[in-house]
């Protein structure tokens, strides 16, 4: 009887810890799009987004503290008006946190922004970097970090480590470049003070794989420094996944594929990484559907696939919490100027589904979902 009693009790709270997870479901302010959020190690939730016109708007910081329900006042990112983008989806701004907490966001210029340079056959955007200033009052003038490279158009991508170090990363094209995608590479501007300067762009992959044009890339620095770059190649026949992995601070990097995609046309995808102890979460878009897998950074073995849906679904987001539980969100339905609909998925420790997809909430046009983890515990989706 007692043995029996034991195994009810055991039972009973292994439930309440499954159940335990809880997800809040939040609008972004003042009907804002495309947010990028993260949560410091206080639980203050950070967040960008995106307003006004998607072809040229603005951009606003916001934070909440943990236990609070009310967001900061708005802040503005870019100093002076309309000079962002939306339209594309994958061109907005991506935010990292870094050495103090500090705010870094980067972003491609808006169309009032790009300009005529001669020889080339469109007119060229600029990859605007910025931080919150020491106060945490405003962000700093923001500053084009392209110096010698052309063609940006997927936007581009920000990360930052606890010792200082600040990456802006972009894919485009040097001069000589052979035609067409095949000669788009990835590039890096490197700071080492925080952001208060950096060093003209750098090639971060050394393989010839081409980049897609108008796919998004994402940059990440895990908790022991190291950088990683998530980009989509062209080729003739197919648009694969790639990773580039740096141990050194952004200096040299090694590549490998991710996922492979049997296509001739761009698909305008997005992606997401996280960290879960020893593993990178990596979500991106394969075949029309969102998925995500995990690499062990030790070993760099990839994990199987992991589908969120069967149904055609774009821009995933993904996050962990203490206990190793992923939570990843994604948009079903979304398409150009085409909002759609936003779901997520609870995953165990064991990347096993814990109960079925929820969501439906209408997605604005241009725009995606962010999750966050405020508490450690709990997870929050953002749309």
């Amino acid at each position: 009887m007692k043995m029996k009693l034991l195994l009810l009790l055991l039972l009973v709270a292994g439930l309440a810890t499954a159940q335990s997870t809880e997800v809040e479901v939040i609008r972004v302010p003042d009907s804002g799009i495309q947010p990028q959020a993260m949560c410091d190690a206080k639980g203050t939730l950070h967040l960008i987004y995106f307003n006004g016109d998607a072809s040229a708007g603005d951009l606003f910081y916001v934070q909440r503290k943990s236990g609070e329900n009310e967001y900061s006042s708005p802040i503005r990112v870019n100093r002076d008006d309309s000079t962002s983008i939306a339209m594309g989806t994958i061109r907005g701004a991506q935010m990292a946190l870094g050495k103090n907490g500090r705010v870094h966001v980067a972003w491609m210029g808006g169309a009032n922004t790009a300009k005529e340079v001669p020889g080339h056959p469109y007119k060229e955007h600029p990859m605007f970097y910025t931080r919150l200033n020491d106060a945490g009052t405003a962000f700093e003038e923001p500053r084009n970090v392209i110096t010698r490279t052309s063609g940006l158009d997927g936007g581009g991508s920000v990360a930052a480590d606890k010792e200082g170090n600040v990456y802006v990363a972009w894919h485009g094209r040097e001069a000589g470049a052979v035609d067409g995608e095949a000669g788009r590479a990835v590039y890096v501007a490197r700071s080492a003070d925080g952001g208060k300067t950096f060093a003209p762009e750098m090639r971060a992959n050394a393989d010839p794989t081409g980049a897609c044009g108008c796919c998004g890339m994402q940059a990440f620095a895990d908790q022991r420094g190291r950088l990683f770059l998530l980009y989509r190649a062209a080729n003739p026949v197919s648009r694969d996944m790639m990773l580039l992995t740096s141990l050194d601070q952004g200096k040299t990097f090694t590549g490998e594929k991710v996922s492979s995609w049997i296509t001739q046309s761009c698909p305008m995808s997005s992606s997401a990484l996280a960290e879960n102890n020893n593993q990178l979460l990596i979500a991106t878009e394969s075949t029309g559907h969102a998925e995500w897998v995990a690499q062990n950074v030790v070993t760099d073995e990839l994990s199987k696939r992991v589908p969120l849906t069967a149904v055609p679904s774009k821009h995933p987001a993904i996050v962990t919490n203490d206990k190793g539980e992923i939570l990843a969100a994604w948009a079903e339905g979304a398409g150009w100027a085409k909002g759609g609909t936003v779901h997520w998925q609870l995953f165990d420790s064991d990347g096993k589904p814990a109960g079925a997809k929820a969501g439906g909430a209408t997605l604005p046009a241009w725009s995606f979902p962010a999750v966050v983890c405020p508490d450690g515990t709990n997870f929050a989706v953002i749309y």
